[in-house]
């Protein structure tokens, strides 16, 4: 009976990991291109290897409206995208309908401070200076807002 229980248990996690799974790779199969420029910051840690702590231009232009709302906790705000998909705070979601090239973007409050997707960006060692000159992050978003970041980008947006 206990074997049974157990075998059930790990057929029903092995099902939920891959539900979660086939889920990111839709959204980075189908997910919108977005761009978000990059504040970055200390290069690399000697305990995980060689990264980019990041910090976006938008969370810095989207936390006075947050911390100026009744909830400073997560949620989504509004971004318009410009000709070549690169974001722009506009406002917090407000339940409006969004407009041609408004998409919704999911952050999270920590610390104070805004967080997209994530806050860095680990690398093979000894690639540093291929990075040093990364000016947007590029990302895969959901329908919900949810961020995947897919890669570094240039001032040009030209691949690293």
């Amino acid at each position: 009976m206990r074997s049974a229980i157990a075998l059930i248990a790990c057929l029903a996690m092995l099902a939920l990991v891959n539900f979660s799974i086939r889920g990111k790779e839709r959204q980075l199969a189908g997910g919108t291109v977005v761009y978000l420029e990059l504040a970055p910051v200390d290069p690399r840690s000697l305990m995980q290897g060689d990264y980019m702590a990041l910090r976006f231009r938008m969370a810095n232009d989207a936390l006075p409206a947050i911390k100026g709302s009744a909830s400073v906790s997560d949620g989504r705000i509004v971004a318009l995208l410009d000709e070549r998909s690169i974001a722009a705070f506009r406002r917090l979601e407000d339940g409006a309908t969004l407009a041609g090239r408004e998409v919704l973007l999911r952050y999270r409050v920590r610390n104070g401070e805004l967080k997209f997707a994530t806050n860095a960006f680990f690398f093979q060692e000894g690639t540093a200076k291929r990075y040093a000159g990364a000016r947007y992050g590029e990302f895969r978003v959901a329908p919900d807002g949810e961020l995947l970041l897919t890669g570094l980008r240039g001032a040009e947006l030209q691949s690293l």
